[in-house]
C-alpha cells in the first residue's frame, strides 16, 4: 500500500489544513468500505447534486437523514420484524446501515424523497456573496490624488 507524506503541504500552505486533513483521513481509511446499501452520486446541474441510495424494504419511518458537522449521515434501521414469517429464500437485505458522506463547505441539503425503493437526497452548493468573484473598478492615479487632496483640504 502506498503512503503519502503531507508534511510539505503543511509547510508550504496556509489555511489549507482541512484539505490536508481530509486527504489524510480518506487515504488512511480501511480499504474494505461497506458496500451496503448501494448508492449513486450524480451532478444534476452546475451547483446541484443528487445522492440516490437503494433502500428496498425500508419505509420512510425506518430511514433518517441528518447533517452533522459537514457530514451527511444516512441511516436505516428496520422496525420489529414479523416473527411469524418463514422465508425459503431471503435475498432482500434489510439490515441496519449507516452511510456517511463528507460535504464541502457551502453545500447544503435541500430535500430528501423516498420513492420506489430509492432514497433521493438533493444537495446544492451555495457560495456566499462575499466569496463570489467581483469586479474591481480601475481608476486613474490622478483621481486618487485628487481625493487625497480634497480630504486634506477638508481636515
Amino acid at each position: 500500500m502506498r503512503t503519502f507524506d503531507f508534511a510539505p503541504l503543511h509547510r508550504a500552505t496556509i489555511g489549507f489544513d482541512q484539505i490536508a486533513d481530509m486527504m489524510d483521513r480518506v487515504l488512511t481509511n480501511d480499504v474494505s468500505q461497506p458496500s451496503y446499501p448501494p448508492y449513486n452520486i450524480e451532478k444534476t446541474d452546475a451547483d446541484t447534486y443528487r445522492i440516490s441510495v437503494a433502500v428496498a424494504g425500508f419505509s420512510e419511518n425506518d430511514l433518517s437523514v441528518e447533517v452533522k458537522e459537514n457530514s451527511l449521515v444516512v441511516a436505516g434501521k428496520k422496525g420489529a420484524e414479523d416473527k411469524e414469517r418463514s422465508y425459503l429464500h431471503r435475498g432482500i437485505a434489510t439490515r441496519a446501515f449507516e452511510r456517511r458522506f463528507a460535504l464541502a463547505d457551502h453545500v447544503r441539503v435541500t430535500g430528501a424523497s423516498h420513492e420506489n425503493g430509492m432514497l433521493n437526497i438533493d444537495l446544492k452548493r451555495e457560495v456566499p456573496e462575499a466569496l463570489k468573484p467581483r469586479r474591481i473598478e480601475i481608476t486613474s492615479a490622478k483621481a486618487i490624488e485628487k481625493d487625497v487632496v480634497d480630504a486634506k483640504a477638508v481636515n
